[in-house]
């Protein structure tokens, strides 16, 4: 029969009474990543800039959408795709919410604002007018968190335009243009992908200006 040192057992039994007593910390639910609003007519990028969150539009499903409702003329041609919905959202000492202001583009107005986690894959968004009249709804989940470093270091990516072979252009090869391309002990390469019309969120002018 197997002996355990006196001192690994109360380990152990500590152990499972920590587990099993719900003792161990939550980890801390991250709004930031990609969010598909309630009504699926866009998606929503959240980063951390600056120690505020904030949040712009990363897609539409109609594309070519303009701030037309804005009060201020300056802006009312300026695209949706990229202008900031979350603004300065600031997190609430000891609760997994951010307080701010949230912009609603249906009447070009500035709401306060609440956002929260309800899991790793839903972000509850509140907001009144004045302190009441409040309403609110449940956002989707569609990309992963994006990590603090990456949220305020990462460029846009400009679409590759010097140098840059014509569409109906063959691709260039080693020798004659009739010669087939070696690939023998290569790894091909995929076609490149669109880049991101959005990409980092903390770099738009918009949020940039106030988030620094």
């Amino acid at each position: 029969m197997l002996h355990c040192p006196r001192n690994i057992m109360h380990s152990l039994l500590y152990s499972g009474l920590f587990l099993a007593t719900g003792l161990v910390p939550a980890l801390a639910l991250d709004p930031t990543g990609d969010w598909r609003v309630a009504d699926d007519v866009a998606t929503i990028r959240v980063a951390q800039c600056n120690g505020s969150m904030w949040g712009a539009v990363a897609s539409e499903k109609t594309p070519g959408g303009r701030d037309i409702h804005n009060p201020d003329v300056s802006k009312q041609n300026r695209p949706t795709l990229g202008m900031p919905i979350l603004i300065d959202m600031k997190k609430k000492p000891g609760a997994d919410a951010w307080e701010g202001q949230v912009y609603n583009a249906k009447d070009g107005q500035l709401y306060s604002s609440t956002i929260k986690p309800l899991g790793p894959d839903q972000l509850e968004i509140q907001g009144c007018v004045l302190g009441f009249l409040c309403g609110g709804e449940t956002w989707t989940r569609v990309a992963s968190p994006v990590p603090d470093k990456l949220a305020n270091s990462m460029a846009k990516v400009p679409p590759a335009t010097t140098g840059a072979l014509p569409k109906s252009a063959a691709p260039r090869t080693t020798g004659s243009v009739n010669a087939v391309p070696r690939t023998s002990g290569q790894t091909l390469e995929t076609a490149p992908q669109p880049a991101d019309p959005v990409g980092a969120i903390c770099l738009l002018p918009d949020i940039a200006r106030f988030a620094h």
